[in-house]
């Protein structure tokens, strides 16, 4: 009982101090519901968003959106469309014609201009120089021979009279002054051919023009035949172009033509020059030339021209853009705007022409053809119609020739 009391009347332990662990340990479960409330706000934000944006309207209840743009009214004349080349009126290959030699200088690019006579470049030709001389001075002592020879044949004949030569004597004087001056004439001919030769190192512009290639430079070794440059001449510009045998009479001299210059886009107007009066044997063509005069030098030459000729006289039709029809053989598919509403109808075609569509005038002025949005598009659909300009005008063409 003593131990007992004793135990009753001691005094209480102290409370363990709260340390930094037990303060962590009890944050944890506010960190995660905390990261569980922000996940849950996260995905209740991004499913109100994505509902936000639902269309609850059936599409098909809704205006096709398209564009459309008016037909409108034209002639179209049938016509040919050929492929040729624009070339110089003359062209020259600038090299030397007798001699082999080393090219001692170019003083050309292409694109110079030259005159008639200027210097294109030099020949190392001191060889032909040297052989030229060499002539020169073997005739001018044939031409002393000669002479003497002549000389003294004419004072043999004198003896003659006096009886102091015979006539067999003198002929053989003549014949001696004879051959050699064949000899002195075979000497100067030689003489004229290596003075041709020496010409032949210096090579100058035949005409009036413009330096269209460089083919070699100082140091190479050129042969007859070779060219070390060339030159054209394009004040005026003749297209080539060779046609079917059937077309023949489409191409007479005289006949007016279109022409379309790939290279600058330009659209000219000429009239055939000539035209070949055989066909080709292999290819079954007809050759045709066109001339356009172009002091300005505008067109490059070597490139290619579309050219186009009437083939019959000009008919009514309507025109559109021929990205509004679906072509199939001779009929055009295309799609009408009438009261919002989609008509599909079949149209005869014409013909096409600088990206334009040539119908038959069955289709009203005015119609509204639908150009976008047409591939998708079934018979009466309900539409929301947006209309184009009328297109630009066509690049004007030029008559005659360039501006």
């Amino acid at each position: 009982m003593k131990s007992s009391a004793t135990e009753k009347a001691a005094p209480a332990k102290p409370a363990a101090p709260v340390t930094t662990a037990d303060r962590s340990r009890r944050r944890i479960p506010l960190v995660i519901a905390s990261g569980v409330a922000l996940v849950l706000l996260l995905g209740f934000l991004l499913v109100a968003r994505a509902t936000a944006n639902v269309n609850r309207v059936a599409l098909v209840s809704l205006p096709v959106g398209v564009t459309a743009v008016e037909a409108r009214r034209a002639l179209y004349t049938p016509a040919r469309q050929y492929v040729g080349t624009l070339l110089p009126w003359v062209e020259a290959k600038i090299g030397p014609q007798l001699i082999s030699a080393y090219v001692g200088t170019v003083l050309v690019r292409p694109g110079d201009r030259v005159r008639r006579g200027q210097v294109i470049g030099t020949l190392d030709c001191r060889n032909a120089s040297a052989t030229s001389q060499a002539v020169s001075m073997q005739a001018r002592a044939l031409a002393a021979q000669q002479q003497a020879l002549a000389h003294e044949a004419a004072r043999v004949a004198e003896l003659e009279h006096g009886g102091f030569a015979s006539a067999n004597e003198i002929e053989k004087k003549q014949a001696e002054s004879a051959s050699k001056q064949a000899e002195l004439l075979s000497t100067r001919a030689s003489l004229e051919r290596a003075t041709l030769e020496v010409s032949d190192c210096v090579l100058r512009s035949p005409f009036d023009g413009e330096v269209s290639d460089r083919t070699m430079d100082p140091g190479a070794y050129v042969h007859p035949g070779q060219s070390i440059a060339a030159v054209i001449d394009r004040t005026t510009v003749r297209v080539d172009a060779d046609v079917p045998e059937e077309d023949f009479d489409l191409v007479k001299p005289g006949v007016r033509v279109t022409i379309r210059a790939l290279a600058t886009g330009r659209r000219l107007v000429g009239t055939v020059a000539r035209r070949s009066p055989a066909a080709d044997e292999s290819t079954r063509t007809v050759h045709f030339e066109v001339d356009l005069p172009d002091p300005g030098r505008t067109l490059p030459v070597g490139t290619t021209a579309e050219i186009s000729v009437a083939a019959a006289a000009p008919v009514p039709a309507v025109e559109i853009p021929l990205a509004a029809g679906a072509v199939k053989g001779g009929k055009a598919t295309l799609f009408l705007a009438e009261n919002e509403r989609s008509r599909r109808v079949i149209v005869n075609v014409l013909g096409e022409k600088a990206g334009n569509l040539f119908l038959e005038p069955s289709l009203a002025e005015g119609a509204l053809v639908i150009t976008e949005g047409r591939a998708l598009l079934k018979e009466g659909d309900h539409l929301q119609v947006k209309v184009e300009l009328a297109a630009p005008a066509r690049p004007t063409e030029t008559k005659g020739g360039v501006e």
